[in-house]
């Protein structure tokens, strides 16, 4: 029969077993606390997928101010991630954090003609409002501003365009059916950006939404009445 352990080899056992089950834990950090970045994929479209403000998101992860992230790489998308670059120090006890970007909204146009329907929610947490139209219609750019993402990777989108208008104002076309833009361009208040799509519910729609650092504005208290 075995012989008892010993006083030390039971600490030593007990060391490993304490080990084995901090790894254990971090194997089980919640998936969606990481990403895996995917072709197509953008800062801009990752952070809007998980409503996220991309500025925190690339200060969690030491991106840079070009906010170029590459296919393979790991995010973290906790508020407290690790950086990927050297370790920022600890503010003191008591500092606020840095605030985000605050900006007055811009003088935002109607992106298509059409009849508006109800303010529609999404699984994933955006708040964007319906146009229903004819198939075909223009899409056009709300507010001048920047094409930061542009594609069908975001569930419940469709065929999506992001423009960034300045450091805090976000807005985002889905369900189109032609795109008339590329990612980098710059574009000009009610410039033409795509064509109206078909919607989930199989007619013609466009699905609009207005983001302020991340977070979903309804759309229907920011745009301009209609006569």
């Amino acid at each position: 029969m075995a012989r008892a352990a010993t006083g030390w080899q039971a600490a030593v056992v007990a060391a490993a077993a304490l080990a084995l089950a901090g790894c254990g834990a971090a194997a089980r950090r919640p998936a969606h606390q990481r990403y895996t970045v995917r072709a197509g994929d953008t800062l801009y479209s990752i952070a809007f997928r998980h409503g996220l403000d991309y500025h925190e998101v690339a200060r969690a992860n030491g991106i840079g101010s070009d906010y170029r992230i590459q296919v393979g790489e790991v995010l973290n998308l906790e508020s407290r991630a690790t950086p990927r670059a050297a370790p920022v120090p600890e503010r003191p006890l008591g500092t606020p954090p840095a605030a985000l970007p605050v900006t007055q909204a811009p003088r935002w146009q109607w992106p298509a003609d059409g009849t508006s329907g109800a303010t529609v929610k999404q699984p994933a947490g955006g708040l964007g409002l319906e146009i229903e139209g004819a198939g075909g219609t223009e899409v056009r750019a709300a507010a001048a501003g920047k094409v930061v993402y542009s594609g069908a990777g975001l569930r419940g989108y469709g065929t999506l365009v992001i423009l960034k208008h300045d450091e805090a104002w976000l807005t985002a076309y889905g369900y189109n059916r032609d795109v008339i833009v590329h990612e980098g361009e710059a574009v000009r208040a009610g410039q033409r950006i795509a064509t109206m799509g078909e919607g989930p519910s199989h007619r013609p729609a466009l699905y609009f939404e207005i983001r302020l650092n991340g977070r979903p504005v309804d759309p229907a208290g920011q745009l301009p009445s209609r006569r």
